[in-house]
């Protein structure tokens, strides 16, 4: 009796053990991710996922350092965030052989320079930053430079603003010639000036989303987006365009992370080796309308899609891009220039 006993504990504990992994607890961007492929992975693994989500880098990080560690099991940070995620110690190192499908990955793309080996992240998507629009025969198009934005003359309409450090101070650094990682205090100073007179022109500030959401509604003629939500409103809206200023804007990549004390670690690295499929790399780059990092993908990518430059730009327009950085310490100089920009 009392072996039967215990073993109707031991099968009561292995069930409730099981119950508490089959889910999976994902921290990502806005409109990041097909449905179909969290439905598919749901069925495939019996689990259920659970979808927070944020709308810029700095909200994730202040997220994950308040306790989204042991709350998340996948979190999507950008590439110039990893090196800090790293270093606070927010990231479990994958266990690469729990992710056979890492080799699909291009090399362009694997063995990043803020994570040689990839030892916390996966490639996930990249893209650009540049100006999504309305097209109109009434008015002439606006001018391929971020001085519409900085420059009152050069204004041709509404515009919108991306709530995004990096992103809009980034766009400012640019149209004055500088790099997107300055650290010089004149050159942010100059950053932050542009960015508040832009401000007080303006239709306020928003997430990427929300931004090519006000150009689509017509409540704005131009704003600050990602090139996959620039591409997708171009399918929804024949009128609207994208381009990258003359200046030279920004390449990103994001990646797959799995958090410090994520409480369904097995379960989170093969969502990731899920996501790397060669086939489900090509739907997913399908739905975002975001660049594949992922080599195997490219020939079930959609021909149209691959030839779209506003996915994949050409080689002349990708030469004048930079990939944000890591500045470490001196992070603190944009914390306190975006402080002063709110405040205004």
């Amino acid at each position: 009796m009392r072996n039967h006993l215990s073993l109707v504990i031991a099968l009561a504990l292995a069930l409730r053990s099981s119950a508490a992994g089959d889910k999976l607890n994902l921290f990502i961007w806005s409109e990041y991710i097909d449905p179909k492929i969290i439905a598919q992975f749901e069925a495939r693994e019996h689990c259920k996922v659970n979808i927070d989500l944020y709308e810029d880098a700095e909200s994730m990080m202040a997220k994950m350092q308040g306790g989204g560690t042991s709350l998340y099991d996948i979190v999507v940070p950008p590439d110039h965030e990893v090196k800090a995620m790293i270093k606070l110690k927010l990231l479990a190192s994958l266990r690469h052989e729990n992710l056979p499908n890492l080799t699909n990955l291009d090399a362009a793309f694997a063995n990043p320079p803020y994570d040689m080996g990839n030892q916390y992240t996966v490639a996930y998507q990249w893209g650009t930053v540049g100006v999504f629009y309305r097209s109109s025969s009434n008015q002439p198009p606006p001018a391929q430079s971020w001085g519409i934005f900085f420059d009152a003359k050069q204004q041709c309409g509404s515009f919108v603003l991306m709530d995004s450090l990096r992103d809009s101070l980034g766009a400012a650094l640019k149209y004055k010639g500088y790099s997107l990682n300055s650290i010089d205090p004149k050159e942010l100073k100059e950053a932050r000036d542009l960015v508040i007179a832009a401000k007080k022109r303006c239709g306020g500030f928003d997430g990427s989303v929300g931004s090519k959401n006000k150009v689509l509604a017509k409540t704005a003629r131009y704003s600050i987006v990602y090139s996959g939500e620039a591409a997708r409103g171009m399918t929804e809206d024949k009128e609207t365009r994208y381009f990258i200023p003359q200046e030279g804007s920004q390449i990103w990549l994001d990646n797959l992370a799995v958090p410090a004390q994520a409480p369904h670690r097995d379960l989170a690295e093969k969502f990731i080796n899920y996501i790397l499929d060669a086939r489900v790399g090509a739907q997913l780059s399908a739905y975002t309308q975001f660049a594949s990092p992922n080599q195997a993908a490219l020939e079930f990518i959609p021909k149209t899609d691959r030839q779209n430059e506003a996915i994949y730009p050409r080689p002349e327009i990708k030469a004048k891009l930079e990939f944000l950085k890591d500045l470490g310490a001196k992070t603190r100089l944009y914390d306190e220039v975006w402080t002063q920009v709110k405040a205004e």
